[in-house]
Order: C-alpha cells, then sequence, then structure tokens
C-alpha cells in the first residue's frame, strides 16, 4: 500500500488557518507575516507558531470555530483525495496547522482521510488560551511519517510527500517521491517533482502508477 502525505496551509488548502483566526481579532497582518518568514525559513517554525497563536489569546471559541468553517480544500484537491482512496492509497495529512479546520474543510467537500497528524488550540473558559499543543510543534514531518509508515506496515520508499513550505521539507527529504505544490524558492531543490495545481498532481500520480 502506497502511503501520500499531504501538507494542508498552502498545498491541499489556500487558506491560512492562523490568518483566518487573525481575521476575527483583528491581528491577521501580523500572523501573516510571521507566517511568511517561517515559511522563508528566516524563523523556526515552532517559534513561529507559538508567536501567532499566542497572538489570539481571548478569542471568543465561537470566533475560532468561524475561522475554521471558512478553511476550504483548493480546487481539485477532494477529486484526488477521493481517487487516491479508491485506489487503496493511504492518505495522510500532517500539518502544523489546527485538526478542527481540517476537519471541516474535509466535512464540507465530503471526503475523508485516513490520519490527521496536526495540533490543537486549547479552551478554557469559552476562550482560546493563546497556547498550542500537539505532535507538529516541536516534532517534524519526517518523524510523522516515519510513525505512519510504522502503522501501515510500508517502506519509506513507498511514500510520496506533497508539500510546500519549509516545515514540508524533513518529509519531502525522505519521501519514496517527493514532491513539490508551488514550493517555496528554498523548498524546490529538494522536489523530485513540482507541479502548479490538483490536476497537474493527479495526472503525476497517474503516471507513477499510483492511481
Amino acid at each position: 500500500m502506497t502511503v501520500v502525505a499531504f501538507d494542508f496551509d498552502g498545498t491541499l488548502s489556500d487558506s491560512e488557518m492562523t490568518v483566518l483566526l487573525g481575521d476575527q481579532c483583528g491581528v491577521a497582518d501580523q500572523m501573516d507575516d510571521i507566517t511568511e518568514r517561517a515559511m522563508n525559513d528566516e524563523i523556526e517554525y515552532a517559534e513561529s507558531l507559538r508567536q501567532r497563536c499566542a497572538l489570539l489569546e481571548g478569542l471568543a471559541d465561537e470566533k475560532a470555530q468561524a475561522a475554521f468553517e471558512e478553511v476550504r480544500l483548493r480546487p481539485g484537491a477532494a477529486d484526488v483525495i477521493r481517487a487516491l482512496r479508491e485506489a487503496g492509497v493511504y492518505v495522510a495529512i500532517l500539518t502544523g496547522g489546527f485538526e478542527r479546520g481540517v476537519a471541516a474543510a474535509l466535512e464540507r467537500e465530503g471526503v475523508e482521510v485516513d490520519a490527521i497528524v496536526a495540533n490543537r488550540l486549547p479552551v478554557a473558559g469559552g476562550e482560546l488560551t493563546g497556547d498550542v499543543e500537539g505532535p507538529l510543534i516541536e516534532g517534524t514531518k519526517d518523524d510523522a511519517l516515519e510513525v505512519l509508515t510504522a502503522v501501515v506496515g510500508e517502506d519509506r520508499e513507498d511514500t510520496i510527500a506533497v508539500g510546500d513550505g519549509a516545515n514540508d521539507l524533513p518529509m519531502l527529504e525522505v519521501a519514496g517521491l517527493a514532491v513539490g505544490f508551488n514550493p517555496k524558492p528554498n523548498v524546490a531543490p529538494a522536489c523530485e517533482s513540482i507541479v502548479e495545481s490538483m490536476a497537474e498532481l493527479q495526472d503525476l500520480l497517474a503516471a507513477e502508477g499510483v492511481l
């Protein structure tokens, strides 16, 4: 069984969850700046995530949920996920974003994946605490991919990783096939193939014999 691991923000989705959350409390511009610096490898991802989440302290959880409901899969992403699962491929999403946003986007399109490895925003008294929890803060996506392959019982050579940003580099560097989705300039050299749309990705996966 082939394992395909997707990044979410910037890859399966063109929504930036932290920016949508920031819109709800007027700090989106600050978040966008921090996100861009992290994606270009100017600051550590974990530090950037903590900085962005700290700006959300005190945001009402109902407003956070409204932001998550705005998260969308990019055009064609649901078709790719559906085709992979119909072909018997194990589909995983590995994201430094948040479980609730990923789940909302998948549910909207009526698709499911086999595994979501994502972070969480703790809530206390009906408000976000400004903290962040989860496996992909300090943990990296190569570790997550290793766990998935062990669970599925496959070799790393049978994995495909799809991502765009600096925090995707660890999984792109260890996957059997590294696919960049409109990758950042510092990420492109780690990619064996580069695609610019979900239609191109589907064609590539077909050419690789995955679909």
